[in-house]
């Protein structure tokens, strides 16, 4: 959904930043995230801490890509 409507950014995005650890600062700075109207950075938040709540509990901040061995 989109959350922040004056520049077009939803939550995907907002979750996706905070999974790389940023929070609401540097992801308002990266995204421009209530930096106009105002009115999404409360959604925004949630966002952010749902994710953090969900990436830790799942591990999801740790994923790690196979690695085969050549024959």
């Amino acid at each position: 959904m989109i959350v922040c409507v004056c520049r077009r950014v939803s939550d995907h995005e907002i979750a996706r930043h905070a999974r790389m650890g940023m929070g609401f600062d540097d992801i308002q700075m990266e995204l421009g995230v209530a930096t106009q109207c105002g009115k999404c950075e409360e959604c925004a938040r949630e966002v952010i801490a749902n994710c953090g709540a969900s990436c830790h509990s799942t591990g999801a901040m740790h994923r790690t890509i196979p690695i085969y061995a050549q024959a």
